[in-house]
């Protein structure tokens, strides 16, 4: 079973990939132009008159707009897709009476929540022109022992509540484990250092727009992929005789 999840999840991932660099390409990509231009601007403005040339780019604009921007895109995807369904098959049956539709949904919210709400609330998405060069390997590394601590404290939170549930409810036990899973990370954003690193005179509007454009572009990825993939699953696990009958609309 776990086999044909894993090629499905793939799919789905395929098919998720080509939407979100659909919605990248004619959305995400102008609000970059415009963090680049702003660089641009700045650079032009600071350089003294007798200045050498620019060096040409290693990767053209253009080039990085379309076929990196869909290799990028498509590869995360797939790669995204195959995990999905690999943690889809280690839940399935084991958290309450959900169809695969409903379970790919549910696990769909989580993951967007885990892997990319609660990291950009500590340290969001910047464009071109913003941060220091000097301190991209710091910021990184925060940013991922972010994601870290976001995916340890679910998996925390889901053992809690299925431990909880036993006593209180499933719904009480949801609950519980939810305000735990804030309160662990709240606790997590207040020893880590906040970074700001934003030019005075950047445009607010062009920063809003970026990020804006990159919380989409995740809400549509992890959308299609969790419809995709419950929609695959459940026509896979009915096939192979795997599916479990649950109570109408679940």
């Amino acid at each position: 079973m776990t086999g044909h999840l894993l090629l499905r999840g793939m799919i789905a991932g395929l098919v998720a990939g080509l939407v979100a660099f659909g919605f990248a390409r004619i959305y995400g990509e102008p609000q970059v132009d415009r963090a680049i231009a702003f660089e641009e601007l700045m650079a032009a403005a600071e350089a003294p008159a007798d200045g050498a040339a620019e060096e040409p780019e290693a990767v053209s604009r253009e080039t990085q707009a379309g076929l990196g921007l869909f290799t990028g895109v498509v590869t995360y995807s797939v790669a995204m897709g195959g995990i999905f369904s690999l943690v889809f098959a280690g839940l399935y049956g084991r958290v309450g009476r959900l169809s695969p539709r409903s379970l790919a949904l549910l696990l769909g919210f989580a993951a967007f929540v885990a892997l990319v709400v609660v990291p950009d609330l500590k340290y969001p998405p910047n464009p071109p022109a913003v941060g220091d060069p000097e301190t991209i390997g710091v910021r990184t590394g925060l940013f991922f022992v972010t994601l870290a601590a976001s995916i340890f404290a679910l998996a925390l939170a889901v053992a809690f509540a299925r431990r909880l549930g036993e006593h209180l409810g499933r719904w009480n036990g949801a609950i519980v484990a939810g305000i735990a899973y804030v309160v662990f990370l709240t606790i997590v954003f207040r020893l880590l250092p906040a970074i700001n690193e934003v030019p005075e005179n950047f445009p607010a509007t062009a920063l809003y727009d970026f990020r804006l454009a990159t919380i989409c572009l995740q809400v549509t990825l992890w959308t299609v992929l969790s419809l995709v993939f419950g929609y695959l699953a459940e026509k896979s696990l009915v096939r192979s005789g795997n599916y479990r009958a649950v109570p109408a609309g679940l």
